[in-house]
This record gives structure tokens, C-alpha cells and sequence, in this order.
């Protein structure tokens, strides 16, 4: 079997016994020399094939600890609206969207944002009226927890001014009561079914491109945050064949009736794909005003946001899956849903007796300092979002007030209460460029380098805290510290090549920094051109 020795500009290893090398040599998919390039070509013997990466600055392989490769397939072949700056825009972008939009004779599309718009208020149901009278169209918010849908969508759903809201959902009406074509939550399961689920062909052309598009982000491993059964067997079917380009570490969506055959089924593990874990949801997300608080919204008195399950039944869900030996993950962003969260997984842990499952707070977004403490001091996991930050900083405020902000994307302040952090970026709510979060993470700063100083800059990560968030924590998070996270003799050959060392090099350089090469298992399955 052929050995191939990688030589760079430099290798951080996260290996405290040898923190830095200059090559590294790669047999069978595993580690069997790192260290100086006379050490290695070495111990590789004659024949070995050099790669000299030049310039680049190796790392071990990035790991995105919250994502959604479906969605991210989604986002890839539909109407996109992130960016758009007005109503108008968005409609004129779905005038001219692919025919990769439909599905069926639904249009399909994605990522809207009141919030960059003027005035910030929720669109309604008019503009895409005027243009699509008799087209049902559906599309979802840029954090995927509000729709915005047309009147013929509206009809075929059978939602009326009479139809109540659902629980942990909202209906929104104008002053006639009449719903203006926004569905918060819950109530966009009314209109989820009526939609034609995509077909197998473009089923797999969805996930073929974000796996594509994972593995030429640097990103040699993605930890999906709520699969599918139909999405399950598929990717199942491609690691049986060795044709997924990058690790996939699945928690079973746990939110629909789909639990119930997970629950059957059993973990999973294969080649390259596993599925240990389950993903629920407690609360919405903060720019829809569905985060869970304690009290109101600073910006919407009355309004405390939405428990998408009632905390019994979050308590019988995360109890059945402990004792099926599930790692349990549940997203939370409101204080109100971390609360409930900490208090639910420390308790269930315990009686369940499997703390060493490793559970996790999916987002751990806005928390009180005392839940901050004890997620910690419990050892749980908190899997945090470093772009989710600074894409909210401008209105974040603005929801929370000053004072619960203290407590808000606190990824310094989680760490050192103790909590393991796994970082990610929740794409396709945020772009699955992880170079974007390891710049994020060390600056709490946006592309342009604004604020001065950072948001909130004593929450700020170290170059090797922000790497290790990509790295080491999640390889914790999912039970694999002993193969990877880490580039070690013995361990998987799973490791990243960036043109910028994203420790010591200025923070600034991470903007426009690239990705030279992505290997998984020993097999470089991106290579800058």
C-alpha cells in the first residue's frame, strides 16, 4: 500500500506531546509519522509520494459541529433570498429563479430576512400574490423558523382566519384578523405537508452538492443536526459504496413522528457515516421573536417567544432516548429554553444513568449566568455557532436589552464554566465557510472588521481556542477524541490545509484566507486548483 507524505509551511498537530511538524506521512487511512520531513520520509521508506503543499499551514481536519447537509442541498439548487435588501427584491429574485426551485408545481425558496429590510417588519402575502396568483409558494426564513407563504399556498393548507394557532406556533394576522402569510414555527407544519417532498433524483443531486461543497470549504467532517429518515438511508446506501466525500456524525430528528422508527432502529455506525445521537427542539430562534425568554422581548412587550413542545414531553423524549443510549442534543436559544434544557439533561442524565453520553445544548445561545454555571459544571457539551453572533449583533440588542445580553453567544464565558465547546455554523442559516467562523470566533467581528475592538469583546476565543472548537470539540461531541481532532501517529488521516495559519497569523487574514486541500481517511477529496 502506497505511503504519501505531506510536506507544509507548517502543521499544528493540537498534539501537546509535539504541538508543530513540518511533514506528516499517511498509510491505509491512518497517521504513521509525523514530524520533522527528514523524520518522516524516513519512517515512510523509498517509494513514498510526496506532496508539497508549499505555503500552506495544515491543521487537523474542521469539523462543522451544527449543520444541515439537506438543507444546505436545498439552499444550493432553489431560490436563494439571503441578501436580498427589500420585499421587492426577494419577489424579483424568485421571478427569476431556476426551475431547480419547484417542487411539483411549488415554488420553492430560501433565506429571507426582515430584519435587513426597511422598516424590519415581516413581509406579507400581497407582493407574492401580485405576482404568483395561482403558483403556491412556500419560503423559509433565513433561520428556518418562520415561513412566508402566498394565498394559494394559504388555500391549499386550508388556513383561514378561523384556523387557531398550533401549539408552539403562530399564525400571523393583520388587524382584520385575516393571516398576512407569515407562519412562525409550528404553525408552518399546516403547510409543510401539503408540499410535494423532492424527488429521489433531486434528492441526490441536493445532497451530492453539499457534500461537494463541505468538502471544498476545508471541511473534512459535518455533524448534522436533525436527519431524515429518507436522507438516513440514502447517505447509509452511499457509505456502504465508499462515496461519501466527508464524516458524517447524524442525530436522528427527533421532532416528528420519524422518532419513533429511530427509536426502533437503534445508534448506527459505519464507514463513514454514524448516528449515536437525536436532535430536538425546544424554542424558536431569536430574529422571529420565537426564542423562549424568561420575560417579553425589550422590542415586543407581552411577547416571551415559543416552547415548541411542552417541557413533560421534552422530558419523556429525552428519557427514551437515554435509555436507548442516545446522546441527547436540543436546541436552545432563549433563556426561558436553556433553562429548561440544563435542568431536563442534568436530571434525566442522572436517573438514567448516562452522563457518559456526552449530551448536548445545541446553540446554548442566550443564558443566564447561573445556567451558564451549571451547564458547565455538568460537563455538557455546549455546541455554539460563532457566525450566529455577528450576524445578530446589530439587532440583538434590541430583542434581549442590555442586561440579558451579558449572557448571550457567552462562548468564553461557557468554557470556562467548564462545557466542552463543539463549534459550528448552522448552515444554511450561515454559510458553511468555516473559515468564517474561525475569523468570527477570534474577533466577534463582521468581514469589514466592525465593531472596533469586537461585540462584546470579553467572549472573544484565542486563535487555538477557536481551532480546537473545530477540531478537538468535536470529536468529543461525538465520542471520537481517541481517531481524530488531533494528528497523531495511529489517529485517522483527516486533516485540512489552509493558505493562513488561522492561530498565529493576524485574525484579518482569515477573510480571504483559502483552502488548499481536504483530506478524509487519507483521500484528498478537494485540492485547490
Amino acid at each position: 500500500m502506497e505511503t504519501t507524505v505531506y510536506v507544509a509551511r507548517r502543521i499544528r498537530t493540537l498534539d501537546a506531546e509535539r504541538p508543530e511538524a513540518e511533514a506528516l506521512a499517511v498509510r491505509r487511512g491512518r497517521l504513521v509519522a509525523v514530524g520533522t520531513k527528514r523524520e518522516v520520509l524516513e519512517a515512510a521508506g523509498e517509494g513514498a509520494r510526496v506532496v508539497d503543499l508549499g505555503k500552506a499551514v495544515v491543521v487537523p481536519g474542521l469539523v462543522d459541529a451544527h449543520a444541515h447537509l439537506a438543507g444546505l442541498g436545498l439552499s444550493l439548487t432553489v431560490a436563494r433570498l439571503e441578501g436580498a435588501r427589500s420585499v421587492d427584491e426577494a419577489v424579483q429574485r424568485l421571478a427569476d429563479a431556476p426551475a431547480t426551485s419547484f417542487q411539483g408545481d411549488w415554488l420553492i425558496g430560501k433565506g429571507w430576512d426582515q430584519n435587513g429590510w426597511p422598516g424590519g417588519g415581516f413581509p406579507g402575502r400581497a407582493e407574492l400574490d401580485a405576482r404568483f396568483p395561482t403558483t403556491p409558494v412556500y419560503l423559509t426564513r433565513v433561520d428556518h423558523h418562520a415561513a412566508w407563504v402566498n394565498g394559494e399556498a394559504l388555500r391549499r393548507a386550508g388556513i383561514t382566519r378561523d384556523t387557531p394557532d398550533p401549539a408552539g406556533g403562530r399564525i400571523l394576522r393583520d388587524e382584520r384578523g385575516e393571516p398576512t402569510g407569515v407562519l412562525v414555527d409550528n404553525a408552518m407544519e399546516l403547510v409543510v405537508p401539503r408540499v410535494p417532498p423532492p424527488t429521489d433524483e433531486q434528492l441526490e443531486a441536493r445532497l451530492a452538492a453539499a457534500l461537494e461543497r463541505c468538502a471544498a470549504v476545508g471541511l473534512t467532517g459535518v455533524h448534522d443536526a436533525g436527519m431524515d429518515p429518507r436522507t438516513f438511508r440514502l447517505l447509509q446506501q452511499w457509505d456502504m459504496a465508499g462515496r461519501l466525500p466527508v464524516r458524517v456524525y447524524a442525530m436522528a430528528d427527533g421532532q416528528g413522528e420519524a422518532r419513533r422508527t429511530y427509536l426502533d432502529l437503534g445508534t448506527y455506525g459505519g464507514r463513514q457515516l454514524e448516528m449515536k445521537s437525536v436532535k430536538f427542539l425546544l424554542d424558536g430562534a431569536l430574529g422571529s421573536r420565537g426564542a423562549a425568554l424568561h420575560t417579553a422581548y425589550s422590542d415586543a412587550p407581552g411577547e416571551t417567544g415559543l416552547l415548541l413542545m411542552e417541557p413533560e414531553e421534552l422530558e419523556a423524549r429525552t428519557r427514551a432516548f437515554m435509555e436507548r443510549g442516545f446522546q441527547v442534543c436540543v436546541h436552545a436559544i432563549g433563556d426561558r429554553a436553556n433553562t429548561l434544557v440544563v435542568d431536563t439533561l442534568i436530571r434525566a442524565a442522572a436517573e438514567t444513568k448516562t452522563q457518559g453520553l456526552r449530551h448536548r445544548v445545541e446553540h446554548a445561545q442566550i443564558l443566564r449566568p447561573e445556567d451558564i454555571q451549571k451547564l458547565g459544571a455538568a460537563g455538557l457539551v455546549a455546541s455554539v455557532q460563532p457566525t450566529h453572533a455577528t450576524s445578530d449583533m446589530g439587532w440583538a440588542q434590541a430583542r434581549l436589552g442590555a442586561e440579558r445580553l451579558e449572557g448571550a453567544y457567552a462562548w468564553k464565558s461557557l468554557k470556562e464554566a467548564g462545557a466542552v465547546l463543539a463549534l459550528g455554523s448552522d448552515f444554511p442559516i450561515e454559510s458553511p465557510d468555516v473559515l468564517a467562523g474561525l475569523y468570527a470566533a477570534r474577533t466577534r467581528q463582521d468581514a469589514r472588521g466592525q465593531p472596533a475592538g469586537g461585540w462584546r469583546p470579553e467572549e472573544r476565543l484565542t486563535g487555538e481556542e477557536a481551532l480546537e472548537g473545530f477540531t478537538v470539540g468535536p470529536a468529543w461531541a461525538s465520542f471520537a477524541e481517541g481517531r481524530r481532532g488531533r494528528l497523531k501517529v495511529g489517529m485517522e488521516a483527516d486533516f485540512t490545509a489552509l493558505s493562513v495559519d488561522p492561530v498565529e497569523d493576524e485574525a484579518r487574514a482569515l477573510v480571504d484566507a483559502r483552502v488548499v486541500a481536504t483530506v478524509v481517511d487519507g483521500r484528498e477529496v478537494y485540492r485547490e486548483r
